[in-house]
């Protein structure tokens, strides 16, 4: 980006993308979830975006980077910097998604350990593949999904 375009706001949405690194169509998705709101619009209808517009796309880029929900994203966009009652709420916020980190970290230490313990089941000398043996072995052991039965639906 020149130097020109990135002093002249507002920006399109195709600009606002180019400068955040949000895709367009994820620009519009944070519009729905109230995320984010368009600076405003052209006699034309196109969504126009500011400076800050830009930096809170890229504040949200790299709170989802960080694999936060939108939830939490969207309590760190409601906190003040300035206010030092939010920096309590803000540590809340990052301490809830460090549990969230940190149970999701267990979960893929035992799905590393079952996914060595599935490939260490061939080593390919045998006459058939031991591990898609025991794949195949596991998905018949799916249970099956329970659908609810809706009462009272008839087809007219």
């Amino acid at each position: 980006m020149s130097t020109d375009t990135l002093a002249s706001a507002p920006y399109r949405i195709s600009q606002a993308a180019a400068l955040s690194g949000v895709s367009a169509a994820n620009i519009r998705f944070y519009e729905k979830e109230k995320l984010l709101s368009p600076h405003g619009r052209g006699d034309n209808s196109y969504r126009f975006y500011s400076n800050g517009d830009v930096h809170q796309l890229r504040f949200i880029r790299l709170c989802r980077a960080m694999d936060m929900s939108l939830d939490e994203v969207r309590t760190l966009l409601g906190l003040d910097l300035r206010r030092k009652a939010d920096c309590a709420t803000a540590r809340e916020a990052l301490d809830g998604h460090l549990a969230h980190v940190r149970a999701r970290l267990a979960e893929l230490k035992t799905l590393e350990k079952d996914l060595k313990a599935l490939r260490d089941r061939c080593d390919g000398t045998d006459a058939l593949c031991h591990t898609i043996e025991a794949l195949h072995a596991q998905a018949d052991a799916l249970p099956l999904p329970v659908r609810p039965i809706a009462a009272g639906r008839r087809h007219v």
